[in-house]
């Protein structure tokens, strides 16, 4: 699922960076590159409805998590933002999902979520808190996950500072990255924005420009790196993971 940015994205939400100015424009361009580049690795883009009043909805990770064929709706830590589930919530019952809900005073956002295999790590920090992290696992420990809790505080969200390979090595940005010791296996990368990766299948993984010697590393140990431009949404705090919410459980 994506989501294409609105007319006031230029005033997402900011918590680490100094505002610079946003070109709208070209960050739709790039929006429409990732999209078409995550359709030429054999996905079909799912559109959710576009909410033109929330500034950070092309963000759309951030609104659901999804387990085999559950999809649990977050409650984002950040109040401007709980308008975005709408439309997700329309759109993952519409592709059968079984959904559930996040509730007060629980809040969860979908980016301090790193799923690898049936491990489920969520970041407890600003945006994610006790209640939510308790919420996620009832809804989805039933079905088999094992929910580890992890610390973040010093990014905004836990897979702004690492994600992980297809073998389940985790990699991240160390300076950012809390308790390294907490992942069986962690691979420190060489610049912050390297630390995310959305994975396409088989050795590929899609990256952001900004990072060429994580992308330089990562192929050396037999990965291919597929390189888009979204230099428009780092501005806002924003990486590849953050622009879609994969659904393959939904079709396993």
């Amino acid at each position: 699922m994506i989501r294409r940015p609105g007319p006031r994205l230029a005033e997402g939400i900011l918590t680490r960076k100094e505002r610079s100015p946003v070109d709208v424009r070209l960050a739709l361009h790039q929006w429409e590159t990732y999209a078409a580049t995550l359709r030429s690795h054999g996905w079909e883009t799912v559109e959710v409805e576009r909410a033109e009043e929330c500034p950070d909805s092309v963000f759309i990770e951030d609104t659901v998590v999804v387990f085999r064929n559950v999809a649990l709706i977050t409650r984002p830590g950040a109040r401007a933002r709980r308008a975005e589930t709408v439309g997700v919530e329309q759109a993952v019952a519409r592709l059968g999902a079984s959904v559930n809900w996040v509730w007060e005073p629980g809040t969860l956002d979908g980016g301090d979520v790193l799923k690898i295999g049936d491990t489920l790590y969520v970041g407890r920090g600003g945006r994610t808190n006790a209640a939510g992290v308790q919420q996620l696992r009832a809804a989805f420990e039933p079905l088999g996950a094992r929910v580890v809790a992890v610390p973040v505080a010093q990014v905004l969200h836990l897979k702004s500072a690492l994600t992980a390979l297809p073998d389940g090595t985790v990699i991240g940005y160390a300076p950012l990255v809390d308790q390294p010791s907490l992942f069986p296996r962690f691979l420190p990368v060489p610049e912050e924005t390297g630390s995310q990766v959305v994975l396409l299948g088989g050795n590929k993984l899609l990256m952001a420009a900004s990072a060429p010697k994580t992308a330089e590393l990562l192929a050396e140990l037999g990965h291919e790196p597929v390189i888009v431009d979204i230099s428009e949404f780092e501005k806002l705090e924003g990486g590849v993971t953050c622009l879609s919410v994969r659904l393959r459980e939904l079709y396993a």
